[in-house]
């Protein structure tokens, strides 16, 4: 047998080891315990606030825990903040009036320090000497406190605390509460998130409603404004279906009835001159209404107010005791109940009123009653005023009728005698205007209205400088011998002859106009070149080319006519009308019976500088050549030239003398002028290689001078062609023509210049062997612009190849018409145009620029 004593220190031992696995056990099941009811708590408590009252009733069941408090981060602040607070000793007012009280105590402590603190009265006494923290409130026998986690975050501190020293806290207990803290956080966070969803909940639930009433009352206001929308087109339809003023008033009855109570309902009408108030229109259980001056009754209180009025018998006592309603004895003797009324408004004020009432509390009408009414009374107020104004408009008319019965006797007479007075003057007015503004003898416009319409086209052309104009200044030849010879009689019907004339060789729209005298005047506008005012010059000359027989007697006239063309320098119409006197003049000087395009150089004598006009003496101006290439078009080669001579004109700058041959003044000069220009061509031919085409005046031919040009032309290598004019020769004297007709006999090349330029004559073609044809610029646009004139090209090229004589077609235009010229046999046309100092290799030929003599005479 074994050694009781043995024994029984083994059971000791096994007993001890028993109660210690008890305890462990015992204290797990408590752990567990605690876990589960705070697991449970974290899905059925719905606020925090109810949380840690749970917690705590938790605590107390295993631990000393009266004094607990429950401190947590704010996450926005960083401030340590009171979620929970029960203590013994001190209040809730204790942490709160001290400012930073937990992050600076002992639980500041805790959580920077991020462990379990578990100490006495004499630890934290000695904690709080060395600065770890400071002592707040009442101090405790034992403190517990325990650091709050959230996925390894610190976010607050749980603690307890006993103020009695026989209650501490051993290891069980620690661990408990530190298991607590654990998953503390865990159903904060969850509690928190039903907080917010029940939160969100609660708000989306009460959008819902906001949206639903809303919805409610947007139904509701559009059932009404369905309604009101309906009553408005009832009412529209009073203004066009009904005709007669009674059945408006019975249809607007009709209506109210069928919104409101309306048994009994008038409309009333206020007269604003008489201050009266008329009833057309009442149906009311007591009684009628009768018209009456305007006093204080109810009518007039809408009427005055401009409002609508609900009048109850509350309301009603109130207005007759501030006197403003006063009832008389003539009034109602049963009054209303239940009063409502709206004013009729239009744009002129308001007419009147519609009302209701009711008696014996039948009805007792209400805001919205009123407010319908009130609604529907402005489009009523506009149909009465409509069909009142009609009624009104139709009783005027009635007596308009009859009134205009009466007079339109009386006026018959009077607007006969009227119209005859005013046709009369209409005619008088006209005659006036048309003596104003025409010549008495022809008819013509005068002078007035012709420099109207000249400024207004001024103004067009520079606004638009496309649309050129120009403007003939005509005077007549001879006429004052017209005057003399057969008397001034004679000499209207002959301005009535030529007017009728000059209006045959314009368009319609051109203006023809009488200035003075024997003077007229002619503006044509939207022209595109110079040559429509040259063929509308040439057709006056020709008309005017006619005898004029009077009293058996022939005469014969003419026409000078100066022209100027549209130009930018004109800013004034008297420049206009200027230029084209002085061309006139020039053409009268020159020989009349012709006319002439105004030049610059046609008013630069009537400068006060006489050197300057002296320097027009052409004799004495230095001079230079240009040339102008002739190519085969078939070759793309030169065949020869064109030659000019420029000289260096004072004011016209470097000019051609085919240019300044017209200003010469006497005709010795101009011969003079001729045979230094060609001998110089001559000398410079002598150089050149290629033949050489150059333009002469007919003056050469003239027997007293054909003798010195056969000279001069024996004199020089016979390397040049003589260009003359296509118009000089159609007037040139038959001895002309047979010395031009002699140089092709001599073997002389002459060719025939500016072909075709006012008419497309083959006789000269078909007598002289010209060597060379030159089309001129107004004939090649006319190809290419009028068929016509492709008949006549035809002509003219079937002539020329018969006579062996070539064609060159002249102007830039031609050259964007290659297909047309092939098409035609045309070969040779003018190309580039160069200076003519040089030879290609650089040597001087002639160079007559750098010459300072004059040209030799």
């Amino acid at each position: 047998m074994e050694d009781p004593a043995l024994l029984a220190t083994r059971l000791k031992y096994k007993n001890k080891k028993l109660n210690k696995l008890l305890q462990k056990y015992k204290q797990r099941d408590q752990l567990q315990n605690a876990l589960i009811q705070l697991s449970e708590l974290a899905n059925t408590v719905a606020e925090l606030t109810l949380l840690y009252p749970a917690i705590h009733d938790i605590l107390k069941q295993y631990l000393p825990s009266n004094s607990f408090y429950v401190v947590l981060q704010n996450q926005y602040t960083q401030s340590l903040e009171l979620s929970y607070f029960i203590d013994e000793k001190d209040g809730i007012s204790v942490p709160i009036q001290e400012s930073h009280h937990f992050s600076e105590g002992v639980t500041g402590f805790t959580f920077r320090k991020g462990e379990t603190v578990h100490i006495n009265k004499q630890e934290m006494s000695r904690l709080s000497e060395e600065g770890q923290f400071k002592l707040l409130g009442t101090p405790a026998e034992h403190w517990l406190g325990v650091p709050i986690r959230q996925n390894r975050h610190i976010i607050g501190v749980m603690v307890t605390q006993s103020y009695e020293a026989d209650l501490s806290y051993n290891e069980q207990q620690v661990e408990l509460l530190e298991f607590i803290s654990l998953y503390l956080g865990t159903a904060i966070e969850r509690v928190k998130k039903r907080e917010l969803l029940e939160s969100e909940v609660k708000i989306r639930t009460r959008a819902v409603m906001q949206s639903n009433e809303a919805l409610n009352k947007e139904i509701e206001s559009r059932k009404r404004a369905l309604e009101r929308q309906q009553i408005l087109f009832k009412i529209s339809e009073l203004a066009t279906q009904f005709t007669d003023i009674d059945d408006v008033y019975k249809q607007v009855h009709r209506i109210i009835r069928s919104i409101t109570f309306a048994d009994n309902l008038y409309i009333a009408l206020y007269d604003k001159e008489s201050n009266w108030l008329s009833f057309p229109y009442c149906i009311d259980e007591v009684g009628d209404y009768c018209p009456r001056p305007f006093a204080n009754g109810y009518s007039e209180l809408v009427i005055s107010t401009e409002r609508s009025q609900l009048i109850n018998r509350e309301r009603a006592d109130k207005l007759i005791k501030q006197q403003i309603v006063i009832r008389s004895g003539d009034d109602i003797i049963k009054p209303a109940s239940s009063w409502m009324g709206a004013p009729l408004k239009t744009a002129n004020g308001v007419i009147g009123l519609i009302a209701c009432q009711a008696y014996d509390d039948a009805y007792e009408f209400t805001h919205e009653d009123l407010e319908l009414i009130s609604f529907i009374s402005n489009q009523i107020a506009s149909v009465l005023q409509t069909h009142l104004a009609n009624q009104a408009l139709k009783l005027s008319h009635q007596q308009l009728e009859q009134r205009v019965a009466d007079k339109t006797k009386a006026l018959q007479q009077s607007n006969l005698h009227l119209q005859m007075q005013i046709e009369e003057r209409k005619k008088i007015e006209k005659q006036l205007y048309h003596d104003a503004h025409h010549d008495p003898l022809t008819g013509l416009p005068n002078r007035s209205l012709f420099l109207t319409q000249l400024e207004k086209t001024l103004l067009k052309y520079q606004r638009h400088p496309d649309y050129n104009f120009s403007v003939l200044f005509i005077d007549l030849d001879k006429f004052k011998e017209i005057n003399d010879e057969l008397g001034h009689q004679a000499g209207d019907q002959f301005l009535i002859w030529v007017s009728k004339a000059f209006g045959e060789c314009i368009r319609d729209h051109d203006l023809l106009a009488r200035l003075a005298g024997d003077e007229f005047v002619i503006l044509l506008d939207h022209l595109s070149d110079k040559q429509q005012a040259e063929d509308v010059a040439k057709r006056i000359i020709k008309v005017m080319q006619q005898p004029f027989v009077m009293k058996g007697q022939t005469v014969y006239s003419g026409a000078s006519i100066g022209i100027t063309y549209s130009n930018k320098r004109y800013q004034h119409i008297d420049e206009i009308i200027r230029d084209a006197d002085a061309a006139m003049y020039y053409a009268k000087n020159a020989g009349k019976g012709r006319y002439e395009f105004y030049h610059p150089l046609l008013t630069a004598g009537t400068t006060s500088n006489k050197v300057e006009a002296e320097q027009h003496n052409l004799s004495s101006l230095t001079t230079h050549f240009r040339s102008t290439d002739v190519i085969d078009f078939s070759n793309n080669q030169v065949q020869l030239q064109l030659l000019e001579i420029f000289g260096n004109h004072p004011i016209l700058g470097s000019t051609s003398f085919d240019v300044l041959k017209k200003f010469t003044a006497e005709k010795n000069e101009l011969l003079d002028l001729e045979f230094a220009l060609l001998k110089k061509a001559l000398i410079l031919s002598e150089t050149h290689h290629q033949e050489l085409l150059f333009s002469c005046a007919a003056v050469v031919l003239e027997s007293d001078n054909f003798t010195h040009l056969c000279h001069l032309l024996k004199q020089h290598k016979h390397n040049v062609c003589l260009l003359f004019s296509e118009e000089e020769l159609r007037f040139a004297s038959s001895t002309q023509l047979q010395n031009l007709e002699a140089l092709t006999q001599m073997e002389f090349a002459v060719g025939l210049n500016d072909f075709g330029k006012d008419r497309c004559d083959l006789s000269l073609i078909s007598k002289i062997n010209f060597q060379y044809l030159l089309l001129s610029s107004t004939f090649s646009k006319r190809v290419l612009q009028q068929p016509c004139y492709e008949v006549q090209l035809q002509g003219v090229l079937a002539v020329t190849k018969m006579r062996h004589c070539k064609v060159i077609a002249k102007g830039p235009a031609i050259l964007n018409f290659r297909t047309l010229l092939e098409n035609h046999g045309l070969q040779l046309f003018f190309g580039k145009q160069v200076n003519y100092d040089k030879d290609p290799r650089g040597n001087a030929l002639f160079d007559l620029t750098s010459e300072s003599e004059p040209l030799s005479l």
